[in-house]
């Protein structure tokens, strides 16, 4: 990738011992992540459920195609609360209320989240928005959960933890990859920006990739294209652009469940365009080489 240092990223060798925290960090961004999803829930038939109900409860923030809620907003606000009261010391990176991953020492934890991932989804009652927590030290997740709200269900992980799936009833399932050995077998998920000039970009990579793969699947939500590579819904993902908190606990979760990911830098923000990729093992090496072929993995910045 030019301009973006990049990592490839892989924890199926479980190379590391589990941080001595991971069992309690992991709990925390689960709990998090669910009493953020039940508000999520519990608010949507509130602000949407009448007629004119969401005229004041919807504003735009890069673009006028790239919406804000009141829900974001309070989800968000609910979830520093609760870290205020649980781990006062510890740093927030929110995607509405700002923070700073540099910010941190060395043995800090950085709570990333994105209180609603997947707004559009959620503005238009369309099932796939998530709640997405992640702790973050020394530049790497070392826990994370992600809620997909309307189903009910939290996917979670820890470093060296391995990586599991919460339904409904609370039964814990583990997530593996799917065993899928050839990139043209793949099946894809990615996801497009706000912004023109960086839409019509990955508009020609999709064109590019498809003759290349299974099929390409648009989801909406970074973070549960994530979970579906580590729960092997799909096979792959890949989006240009994302921010910390649309990657930070769905890589973990996938990488835990066997997924080699490229990643930038974890403080590389959205506007430099880079690149993130999670790929089921057996196609990782095949599909990296292919989206460097094909000119994927260059970034898209924003105009």
């Amino acid at each position: 990738m030019v301009g973006v240092p990049e990592s490839i990223w892989s924890l199926t060798a479980a190379t590391e011992p589990a941080p001595a925290d991971a069992v309690l960090l992991r709990r925390i961004a689960t709990h998090l992540a669910g009493i953020a999803a039940a508000h999520v829930r519990a608010r949507r038939p509130e602000v949407f459920g009448s007629a004119g109900a969401a005229d004041t409860a919807v504003r735009t923030k890069s673009t006028p195609t790239d919406p804000v809620t009141v829900v974001d907003t309070e989800t968000e606000q609910l979830i520093r609360d609760e870290l205020a009261r649980l781990r006062p010391a510890d740093h927030i990176l929110g995607e509405e209320g700002g923070g700073d991953l540099a910010a941190a020492g060395d043995d800090e934890v950085v709570w990333v989240v994105d209180p609603i991932d997947g707004t559009v989804n959620f503005l238009y009652g369309i099932p796939a928005y998530a709640v997405s927590v992640a702790a973050v030290r020394r530049g790497r997740p070392v826990a994370g959960a992600v809620a997909d709200v309307a189903a009910s269900t939290v996917y979670a992980a820890g470093a060296g933890l391995g990586a599991t799936r919460i339904g409904p009833d609370g039964k814990d399932t583990v997530l593996r990859c799917n065993p899928v050995r050839s990139a043209e077998l793949a099946l894809v998920a990615t996801g497009f920006a706000y912004g023109v000039r960086r839409r019509t970009a990955q508009a020609a990579c999709v064109a590019t990739l498809l003759p290349h793969v299974r099929d390409i699947r648009r989801i909406g939500a970074a973070a549960l294209d994530l979970c579906m590579v580590a729960e092997g819904r799909v096979d792959a993902h890949y989006e240009h652009g994302l921010n910390p908190w649309d990657w930070a606990a769905g890589a973990l979760i996938a990488a835990e469940a066997g997924a080699v990911l490229r990643l930038p830098p974890p403080a590389t923000g959205g506007a430099a365009g880079a690149l993130v990729v999670a790929a089921a093992p057996g196609i990782a090496d095949e599909l990296f080489a292919l989206l460097d072929r094909l000119g994927v993995s260059v970034p898209i910045p924003e105009e």
